[in-house]
């Protein structure tokens, strides 16, 4: 749903939904693959479809421990059943000799079925009396078999093109039997601080000046996006200075990150700058916090400038930044998980922009999800984020929210946990 000429927009302020898609559309995945080894290749994406070569499972093989007959040998005057006990089979350890009518043997989870049998009872409906078998019958043939290429077959895909590869599949990958993949190349950003203000953290400050804060954020935020990225420190606010550094950066990186200096002030060079070496998209956004956000090319690089306020810097680089990244390393494009929560006390606020308070989400003694804000909104108060747990979205159009109302809640990983 298209929010442009929503009446509560201020005049000029996109709204982020609508800005989103236009982001995107800017955005091409990257082509660079690479070989790896799947132990060095958890949380790439592949860049080839996976086949199996082989069958899962490859053989016949018993889901638990017990014993495997054939099934036509049950007897049908009586609930169970004497079989006669004339081998065992275990795991990677198959029962190759002929199995007489009216044998049975003793098998271990994951051993190979005889080609004979067809049938497993688990030991627990079984009795021993030295090679003497008693067997309650299960109701069908088959029970507690796996079968040959059940879970998949010689010549299926099992893995996907564009799959991020995770743990669980790591060990898809080496059931197959496959070492090696080819997959997409990391995605490269490069990021600096701009502003005549901040101070790196170990010095002293002096009137006037702050730590930069941001730059550690923003790694934080690219390292859990599992990117590759380049710390250009802080830039001075002057042009030529940051002339150089987009550059510099364009030239390392897939993606330019900065912060800070895509305001209206009139030390904000960042804008002018990008006119000059690179193309850019300049919007103000129908967002709080984080109205001031650019975007443009630097070569063949996305630029996105961030605002320098910390906490709108960390909420642009969720909303906007972090979908940027997952169609550059050729992720479909996805929404965040939102789930409805009861607000435990009130809100007072003005229509006019999508807002994203800071939450704390928890579960009441009934199991409800309760979510309540962390209280001062201001967008340089980064300690809100450190203590939320999740985002409040609050509507364009929304005004005043009473305690006991349900509000959208964008969790943060392991929020719900």
């Amino acid at each position: 749903m298209s929010h442009a000429v929503d009446p509560c927009a201020k005049p000029g302020l996109i709204h982020p939904n609508d800005a989103l898609p236009k982001l995107l559309e800017q955005v091409t995945p990257l082509s660079r693959t690479e070989r790896l080894p799947i132990n060095n290749a958890l949380d790439h994406v592949l860049a080839e479809d996976i086949t199996s070569s082989i069958n899962l499972p490859p053989f016949d093989n018993s889901a638990m421990d017990g014993y495997a007959f054939r099934f036509n040998e049950l007897s049908t005057q009586s609930a169970e059943t004497n079989f006669t006990l004339v081998g065992t089979a275990f795991a990677g350890h198959p029962f190759d000799d002929d199995i007489p009518s009216g044998g049975c043997i003793r098998i271990m989870t994951g051993a190979q079925v005889p080609a004979s049998l067809d049938t497993v009872q688990m030991q627990e409906l079984t009795e021993a009396n030295d090679n003497v078998i008693s067997i309650t019958a299960p109701k069908r043939t088959g029970v507690n078999v796996r079968k040959q290429g059940e879970e998949a077959s010689i010549g299926q895909v099992i893995l996907t093109k564009g799959t991020k590869i995770g743990a669980a599949e790591l060990g898809v990958l080496a059931t197959l039997g496959v070492a090696e993949v080819t997959v997409y190349s990391k995605v490269k950003v490069a990021f600096f601080s701009t502003g005549d203000e901040l101070q790196p953290v170990g010095t002293e400050l002096k009137a006037g000046q702050i730590y930069d804060s941001n730059r550690y954020s923003i790694q934080g935020l690219l390292t859990k996006s599992q990117v590759e990225w380049i710390d250009l420190g802080i830039i001075e606010d002057n042009p030529e200075s940051i002339k150089q550094a987009f550059i510099e950066a364009s030239s390392q990186a897939d993606l330019v990150l900065t912060s800070g200096g895509v305001s209206v002030g009139d030390a904000d060079y960042v804008k002018q700058v990008l006119n000059e070496v690179g193309e850019i998209t300049f919007w103000r956004l129908a967002m709080k916090p984080g109205k001031p956000f650019a975007m443009g090319k630097l070569g063949d690089a996305i630029f996105c400038g961030l605002p320098g306020n910390p906490v709108a810097s960390m909420v642009t680089f969720y909303q906007l930044v972090q979908p940027i990244i997952n169609k550059m390393k050729n992720l479909p494009h996805s929404d965040p998980l939102k789930v409805n929560a009861k607000l435990t006390h009130a809100i007072k606020r003005k229509p006019g922009r999508v807002e994203f308070q800071r939450g704390i989400l928890t579960r009441n003694h009934n199991g409800e999800l309760e979510v309540s804000t962390t209280g001062a909104q201001g967008s340089g108060m980064l300690t809100s984020m450190s203590v939320a747990n999740c985002f409040i979205h609050i509507a364009i159009d929304q005004g005043e929210i009473n305690a006991g109302e349900t509000v959208i809640v964008e969790p943060f990983s392991g929020a719900l946990s």
